[in-house]
């Protein structure tokens, strides 16, 4: 007698669940996990009460910023710049993106790109962007001029700073002369 189409397709599901089933069963042989040797986690016993760790050695002493612009690189700050070129033009004449545009920003006044929309924390800083205005910027804009839209968290590193510094020292006609070490 032949098979129905209904008796094809009950054989086919009963099928597919016997082979499910089957498959399971073989994968939880192949890959059951071995059975702990005791139940539970092994907490570490209370021990005698250590002596206080020693004091961390001083802090070297933190570079001038004269210092470390004199061993800058402005190929590494060029680098370093490069999450910057989301928001800045670094080129010549380059238009204001979300930001405005940094070719010359070393010496040149804050807040004065015609026709960019400065925050007023940054507007309220007034004179020129000088190398300790830009390092203290880079270092963290927040901090410097508190309710900023730039979303730049900052760079700590004092030496990767110094280096972006350089680069865009380079980004001008005539670049600002380097600030030089004040006398002792």
């Amino acid at each position: 007698m032949p098979m129905t189409t209904a008796s094809k397709i009950a054989v086919a599901v009963i099928g597919a669940l016997v082979g499910a089933v089957a498959l399971g069963a073989y994968s939880d042989a192949v890959f059951a996990p071995a059975p702990l040797a005791k139940r539970g986690y092994v907490v570490p016993e209370a021990s005698a009460p250590q002596a206080p760790a020693p004091a961390p050695a001083a802090a070297a002493p933190a570079q001038s910023l004269p210092s470390l612009l004199a061993k800058a690189d402005p190929a590494r700050g060029q680098g370093a710049v490069k999450i910057c070129q989301a928001c800045h033009s670094f080129a010549k004449d380059g238009p204001a993106l979300v930001g405005p545009p940094l070719y010359g920003v070393v010496g040149r006044p804050l807040a004065s790109i015609a026709g960019f929309s400065y925050s007023d924390g940054v507007k309220k800083i007034g004179g020129d962007w000088s190398f300790d205005k830009l390092d203290q910027w880079i270092a963290k804009p927040s901090a410097m001029a508190p309710g900023t839209r730039m979303s730049y968290p900052g760079e700590p590193d004092a030496q990767k700073r110094a280096d972006i510094l350089a680069y865009l020292r380079s980004l001008s006609d005539s670049p600002a002369p380097l600030p030089q070490e004040a006398a002792k």
